[in-house]
């Protein structure tokens, strides 16, 4: 019988570079027992799928010896370590809690782009070393290396000049300082991960090439910037990597129990579900839950982006994260610290940075023939002329090593991944939620878009739209009618208190109210009788005049629901209601039509009430169908060669969104929003899904650049090289130099995203102004 495979996750320390996942990935699938390894740049993480008896702790060694340390993941547990945390950190202004930033443990070790980038080292280590931000800048192995290589160069510059007959030595010395390192990761490349075409290996080999030939002092600062450009790559992919890490912080490390008549600080981790908690005014929510009272602004920016502060109630639901406003809330907690909106936000966003799109998948695939090929021509360009036509050795071979040098990969290979994980990043502080690159990538391929209708083009319940009176005042037929609804929990009842309370209409009370099963609802009122139901029901009980009846047939072709109210056998008043377009729909639906898509609506509602709603939003309509039968449509569109992106509410749209190319759940934060379908949308605005579309066309945008600054960076100087223009200097500012100007254009992609402290900085603003408004 086949075992069956079991997935484990590593965080994986000092790996800043396409070149580090490579090897790190030749060396995992080198451990018996290891079937999958997929190793991630742009969240510094490992997944293997392996059999049970997999020797994992000889895969921790391997990867040790490589030069990166490793710490498992527990189930749930997120890359930023936000689970684990216990150090409290930089709290919000207005926030009496401390969200800390987790530490994660990991060997003391050095990596491909050196040493450690986050993260605390492993107990067995001697020293702590904290990444950009987290610790000392003396503590960055990364910034050591560069000060020690500095140094030694420049001492071998002063000693070179008092001494100029032994500067051989003094550059060749300054130049060992900086490439020891880099030689041994080299050696362990190729031995432990097959990689005999790295970096680190083509580095080396132009080093000593350049000493063989006497170009000593160029070889010490060659060495010198790489390790510049490594530690520029570092600071530059960590920048990708704390946008989705902050979202972390933003659950308060403290929660206010209430337990009884006594109210005590706790953990916010130790939260469990039906626990009580109490949040004052400026307070940070600590977890997912349901209003039980006070009612209150609650500004959401930091989980939906969302600008406006929006309202609460009992009933209403939070997000843990989210900032309180004006007045005290208690909530009933609904998810434990680890299945939190934030939690499962961020392992979402984790999980689709790991995933590669076909782009970088084809970029991969590329550079396995890329790097021998230009070790190739570098051999080639090195030997030819001499043997050939009799050139000078010297000034070929060194051409040659210039060539190695501009040939690494790494600037290629990162292009696609840094633009994705920013891209990433950049739509879940937003509130944009796509899994992976390549739904990112289909997003911008699509041809037409598919919606439901209730709770994606509507708002999802019932609005009272027009009171009509027959004879009567429209407040009294409004009042008397609420005053009969009172207590129910009928959508149309509640739209029809909704519509008094924000009135302000005094409801009297109601006297043997109940429900006439399929006909509407009966009661005495003021002393009179009376009845709320359909046209049908009221008209059994009391006659409509022809003009009556020709304004309740044109409410009911717009699609409203019509309730009409009888007292005393005679008809009163009349009650129309309809599920409401959601305010962003038209204009949303305009953008994505002058985009050149099709937009469509699949709904199960009847024909009439979804043509009305189309109308009024211009959109081509399907009504009257079943789940299968919004499958069907789907693959019809698919049939005619359109890429279709499917928008529903994840639950009766769920075979649809399957079929889709791309499926968007609208939602706000429910677990059907986050994990249906290949997108979601926190804040369920329609105008989202052309967001969407938007941002992956930069970010495909954002790649064809990165491809050409790669490459055409690289054949620039491969052919002012060979005509001797260009030598070693130019060689590495060509690689680490590419490196790091397509990771600094990939962040481009996060402008537009306001940063989390911006947002709870302007977040704290408002509620010190007093300005938290009442409108969603």
């Amino acid at each position: 019988m086949e075992k069956q495979a079991i997935q484990s996750r590593y965080r994986l320390e000092g790996m800043d570079c396409a070149s580090c996942a490579a090897k790190i990935e030749g060396a995992a699938r080198r451990v018996a027992g290891i079937d999958n390894v997929a190793v991630s740049v742009a969240t510094r993480s490992m997944t293997i799928s392996h059999k049970a008896d997999a020797d994992l702790k000889n895969l921790e060694k391997r990867v040790r010896a490589l030069g990166y340390g490793t710490k498992p993941l527990s189930a749930g547990e997120t890359l930023s370590g936000s689970e684990t945390a216990d150090t409290a950190g930089c709290s919000d202004p207005h926030d009496h809690n401390h969200a800390g930033r987790g530490h994660a443990h990991a060997h003391d070790s050095e990596g491909c782009c050196g040493g450690h980038a986050e993260g605390l080292v492993h107990k067995h280590a001697h020293d702590h070393v904290h990444g950009p931000g987290e610790g000392p800048w003396y503590r960055d192995p990364k910034l050591r290396r560069v000060i020690a290589n500095g140094l030694a160069l420049l001492a071998a510059w002063g000693l070179a000049r008092a001494f100029p007959a032994y500067g051989f030595w003094f550059f060749s010395v300054a130049m060992l300082v900086g490439l020891v390192p880099i030689a041994r990761r080299a050696v362990m490349g190729a031995v432990l991960a097959g990689a005999p075409f790295s970096i680190e290996t083509l580095m080396t080999i132009a080093a000593i090439g350049a000493v063989v030939i006497g170009a000593t002092h160029e070889a010490a600062v060659v060495v010198f910037l790489f390790l510049i450009g490594e530690l520029l790559e570092g600071f530059a992919a960590g920048r990708a990597r704390a946008s989705i890490s902050a979202l972390s912080d933003l659950v308060p490390k403290t929660a206010l129990l209430v337990e009884g008549e006594v109210t005590r600080e706790v953990p916010a981790k130790s939260l469990k579900k039906e626990s009580l908690v109490l949040v004052r005014p400026g307070d940070r929510i600590p977890a997912d839950g349901i209003i039980e009272s006070g009612e209150s602004g609650v500004d959401e920016a930091p989980v939906t982006g969302e600008s406006v502060p929006v309202q609460k109630q009992p009933g209403s639901q939070v997000f843990a994260g989210t900032i309180n406003g004006e007045a005290v809330l208690r909530i009933r907690v609904t998810a434990a610290a680890a299945d939190n909106t934030i939690a499962r936000v961020v392992q979402l966003v984790e999980q689709a940075q790991e995933s590669k799109a076909p782009t970088e998948r084809f970029i991969d695939r590329f550079s396995r023939y890329y790097t021998p090929g230009v070790v190739l021509v570098a051999a080639i360009v090195a030997v030819l002329p001499p043997l050939a036509f009799g050139a000078p050795w010297g000034e070929w071979i060194y051409k040659g090593l210039a060539i190695l040098l501009i040939g690494c990969p790494c600037a290629l290979v990162i292009s696609t991944p840094a633009a994705v994980a920013a891209s990433l990043a950049s739509g879940a502080r937003r509130g944009l939620l796509i899994k992976g690159g390549a739904a990112l990538e289909m997003f911008g391929r699509i041809g037409a878009v598919a919606f439901d209708k209730t709770g994606t083009l509507t708002e999802g319940r019932p609005k009272v739209t027009d009171i009509v009176g027959f004879g009567a005042d429209e407040a009294e037929v409004l009042r008397l009618a609420a005053a009969l609804e009172a207590g129910s929990n009928h959508p149309l009842a509640k739209a029809i208190l909704e519509r008094a309370a924000d009135l302000s209409i005094s409801l009297p009370p109601a006297e043997n109210a109940k429900a006439v099963g399929g006909k509407g609802v009966t009661g005495r009122v003021e002393g009179r009788d009376l009845f709320l139901g359909s046209v049908k029901a009221a008209a059994e009980l009391a006659s409509l005049d022809a003009k009556s009846e020709l304004r309740l047939q044109g409410l009911r072709d717009e699609g409203k629901s019509v309730s009409v109210l009888v007292a005393d056998n005679k008809a009163f008043g009349a009650l129309a209601m309809r599920d409401e377009p959601r305010s962003d729909a038209v204009s949303a639906l305009k953008r994505l039509a002058g985009d050149g898509l099709r937009t469509i609506m699949l709904t199960g509602d009847n024909a009439r009430t979804a043509q009305a709603v189309g109308r009024e939003l211009g959109i081509e309509v399907h009504a009257d169908l079943l789940p299968q039968d919004k499958q069907r449509i789907v693959a019809q569109l698919q049939a005619e060669g359109v890429r279709v992106a499917k928008v529903g509410d994840g639950i009766n749209d769920a075979p649809a969104l399957a079929a889709a190319d791309v499926g968007v759940a609208m939602g706000g934060g429910t677990d059907v929003a986050l994990e249906t379908g290949d997108a979601a949308s926190l804040h369920g605005r329609v105008d989202d899904v052309a967001e969407m579309i938007a941002l992956s066309k930069r970010t495909m945008a954002n790649i064809r650049q990165n491809i050409t600054i790669a490459l055409g960076l690289k054949a620039v100087f491969l052919v002012t090289t060979v005509m001797g223009i260009t030598g070693l200097w130019p060689a590495i500012l060509a690689d680490t130099g590419a490196t790091v100007l397509v990771t600094a254009n990939a962040l481009r992609l996060l402008v537009g995203a306001p940063a989390f402290s911006d947002v709870l900085s302007s977040s704290g603003d408002r509620m010190a102004a007093g300005a938290l408004t009442h409108d969603h």
